[in-house]
Parts: structure tokens; C-alpha cells; sequence
């Protein structure tokens, strides 16, 4: 009985590991940027929906600060 040892080829090159760089790509941006812009206009746009259609309301109160301020002392008073 012959054992054979197995023998490593030289045209693999197990032990180096090629580094990979990684750029900026659209994906990234799409990821990083315009998903939260995303979010931020639905966020913005239901509210509007919110208080305009549903609450019957003017536009104009939907941009003032008291108006938000008045909605959360009645959602968080005690």
C-alpha cells in the first residue's frame, strides 16, 4: 500500500488574502442620505395630512411651533 502525501499546488495562493477596498457607491449614498430625507419628508407629510385633512385645520398652523407645543402638553399631560 502507497500512501501518497498531498501535495499543495503552487497556483492557489491559499495564504494571501487579497484586500478589498471599499469606495463610496451610489448605494451608500442612497443608504446614508436619501433614505432619511425620505423619512423626514413622510414624517412631515403626514403630519400635515394629520392636522390639515383629518384635523380640519388651517395650513398655516401646521408651521407655527405653539401648534406642536399645544399637541404635546395634551398627548403627555399628566
Amino acid at each position: 500500500m502507497e500512501h501518497k502525501k498531498k501535495v499543495k499546488s503552487e497556483d492557489k495562493p491559499e495564504d494571501k488574502k487579497e484586500t478589498k477596498q471599499r469606495g463610496l457607491s451610489k448605494w451608500t449614498l442612497i443608504q446614508w442620505i436619501l433614505i432619511p430625507l425620505l423619512l423626514v419628508a413622510a414624517l412631515g407629510g403626514g403630519l400635515v395630512v394629520g392636522y390639515v385633512v383629518l384635523g380640519k385645520k388651517e395650513f398655516s398652523d401646521v408651521l407655527q411651533w405653539s401648534t406642536w407645543r399645544h399637541v404635546y402638553d395634551l398627548v403627555f399631560a399628566p
